[in-house]
């Protein structure tokens, strides 16, 4: 099921995120989880141009109108997305203001906050239910694994239950609630990566983004990449029939009432260290998994059912 037409649906016309920094920062940088934050972290990558001046919110969302109408998208409802750094890591006062900022636009027709499951409470999941009342609210964690080995040697700062929890706790809200995976981080093989599926499905999740492992300059996942490249399933050849064919076995394990969002991560080469795809663009990608699925036969959840076996 893809997010875009689940969207159209609820909303009943084209639906345009607008991506927006409100300059958060994050508990794995500050020391209260850890510091130096994952090791697959570049908050630059996730930063579109026009929100990385010190602007106000309200000037980010008119450029980034701007910025997608310039190359052809045009929506009728636009969704204020919080997407850089931990968005939920600040007193529930100075969010609502921030949140009212944008809610209240006269173009913005909703609000999705991107954070990290463990920077979540009730009295934050009290501001979002109560803003949800009168505009469309979703809460979007970056879990990354649900393997708790994983989490720790990314240096992630929480572990699996953590997101249970937290996506449980913004669920029984009636906050629609997402979350975003990376694919080939290291120690994960094939095998490891489609039998977690079943785990995303256990957390009754809206919508799913999944993102290929992008190593970033100057990171400590770089300087582990260089150091042990066979704990990456994207080294030694990882072309990008091999991800399709994962990402089909991902899908087909995924339970079909599941929005998938994304499949695939982009990210300006500059910023890149290493990266086995060549630079396709998401549509373009999108467009090979389709043909793949049916190719195959296959649809989302075709397999949910039936374990996986390597």
């Amino acid at each position: 099921m893809e997010y875009g037409v689940v969207m159209r649906r609820r909303f009943g016309g084209r639906v345009q995120k607008l991506a927006i920094d409100a300059g958060m920062t994050c508990p794995n940088r500050d020391g209260k989880v850890g510091y130096g934050g994952c090791t697959f972290c570049l908050n630059e990558a996730f930063s579109p141009s026009y929100c990385r001046e010190q602007i106000s919110l309200t000037k980010q969302l008119e450029r980034a109108v701007e910025f997608h109408l310039a190359r052809g998208r045009r929506a009728d409802y636009y969704i204020a997305y919080l997407q850089s750094g931990t968005n939920t890591y600040m007193d529930a006062d100075r969010l609502s203001s921030i949140y009212d900022e944008l809610i209240s636009h006269p173009a913005i027709s909703g609000l999705i906050v991107g954070t990290r499951p463990d920077c979540i409470s009730s009295e934050i999941l009290d501001l979002l239910e109560e803003l949800s009342h009168d505009k469309y609210v979703a809460v979007e964690y970056g879990v990354e694994s649900v393997y708790d080995a994983t989490l720790q040697r990314v240096n992630r700062g929480h572990d699996f239950r953590c997101a249970i929890d937290a996506v449980s706790q913004t669920k029984a809200r009636g906050v629609d609630v997402g979350a975003h995976f990376i694919v080939g981080l290291p120690g994960e093989g094939r095998d490891d990566i489609v039998a977690g599926v079943a785990k995303i499905n256990a957390l009754g999740l809206d919508f799913v983004k999944f993102h290929q492992l992008q190593i970033y300059r100057a990171t400590a996942m770089e300087r582990e990449y260089t150091e042990n490249p066979d704990d990456f399933i994207f080294a030694n050849g990882f072309a990008l029939e091999d991800y399709i064919a994962l990402v089909c076995d991902i899908l087909r394990h995924l339970d079909p009432a599941i929005a998938v969002e994304r499949l695939l991560s982009q990210a300006p080469r500059h910023l890149l260290s290493s990266s086995s795809l060549g630079g396709i663009r998401s549509d373009d990608f999108r467009g090979r998994v389709v043909a793949a699925m049916r190719a195959l036969g296959a649809v989302q959840g075709d397999m949910m059912d039936k374990g996986y076996c390597g």
